[in-house]
């Protein structure tokens, strides 16, 4: 039964049971129907949460579990043992991270001024004095270097460009991180932009300016990108897509894998997350039925705009029965 959605979020319900144990990142393998650029095996396992490195050539990522279902990422570039980090929210846990790989940390990746992304700015800083901490919005704590949209960057060798996708807040910063010259593949750092089958709710934006993120600037990087997303939301947000869409069969597969296997991936390609029933962006360019069904009658169900007119409609025709709470 559905009774709401959570507020920092666009593509999740709440149920009145109670909900799943807490899930978290453990290893890496792959999974029935997986694709082969997943990141990693999230399961079962209440009250554990645990790191996981995803070794991408020479660039190294320690995924960091923080708070109830954040997600810190210390990003190691193994050539030089330069490092950076998104969102460390839990300086301490960073700090330690950052010692047990033996690496030299130089960068703040910020991707928005929500506490609970930012909130451990100030303190790092005092921890770990001379970092860089970047952002785009004046409103993040301990900044020194505000970025701008394709603003570049480098942690070592690695090549960190900025990518401005304002709508969760009208400062949001994904990064883009390559390494120039290599066949590695890329990874970009979406924050509160783009999850697992899901989307960021619009604190500070509009539907026009998600879509533009989404589809326009996160859709058209390179398909081998590997995202790495802000919160845990991976089973929530299917659960979602079932609601609105019940007979995706894509949908139903991978729910069923993760509640039966005890496990649901923590990420995936640009190019394969989206063909889970995503609203957020469809790999072919054409917007799933999802989008009509969701909204209410009349909307348009295959033009290109479906998914803005949709988005649109859950602001400004009725669909939200308030605050972060809509109905269907």
């Amino acid at each position: 039964m559905v009774s709401g959605w959570r507020n920092d979020h666009i593509a999740v319900v709440r149920e009145t049971k109670p909900p799943l144990a807490v899930l978290d990142l453990t290893g890496s393998t792959q999974g029935s129907g997986a694709g082969p650029a997943l990141l990693g095996v999230l399961l079962h396992h209440a009250g554990i949460r645990k790191s996981l490195t995803v070794e991408q050539g020479t660039m190294k990522v320690e995924l960091l579990p923080a708070l109830t279902d954040n997600y810190m990422y210390l990003i190691i570039d193994d050539e030089t043992k330069e490092a950076a980090i998104v969102d460390p929210v839990q300086p301490q846990k960073v700090v330690e991270t950052v010692k047990k790989h033996g690496v030299k940390l130089t960068t703040v990746l910020t991707t928005h001024h929500h506490w609970d992304h930012a909130g451990g700015n100030e303190k790092l800083v005092k921890l770990e004095p001379g970092l860089k901490v970047c952002g785009g919005d004046d409103r993040i704590g301990a900044l020194t270097h505000k970025v701008t949209h394709l603003s570049t960057l480098q942690v070592g060798s690695l090549s960190v460009k900025c990518l401005s996708t304002p709508c969760h807040t009208s400062g949001h910063i994904c990064y883009f991180v390559t390494k120039p010259g290599s066949s590695e593949p890329p990874a970009v750092f979406t924050g509160d932009t783009l999850f697992v089958a899901g989307c960021g709710k619009f604190y500070e934006g509009t539907a026009d300016e998600m879509y533009r993120a989404l589809i326009e600037i996160l859709g058209r990087l390179p398909p081998d990108t590997r995202v790495y997303c802000g919160h845990e939301y991976t089973i929530n947000n299917l659960k979602f897509a079932r609601h609105v869409e019940p007979s995706n069969a894509a949908v139903q597969e991978k729910l069923a894998w993760a509640k039966v296997s005890g496990a649901r991936r923590g990420g995936a390609s640009v190019g394969q997350s989206p063909c889970w029933g995503c609203p957020e962006h469809r790999g072919s360019g054409a917007p799933s039925p999802v989008w009509a069904r969701g909204a209410p009658p009349g909307l348009p169900q295959t033009s290109e705009e479906a998914p803005a007119v949709w988005l649109r409609s859950l602001l400004t025709q009725g669909v939200w029965a308030g605050p972060g709470v809509p109905h269907f």
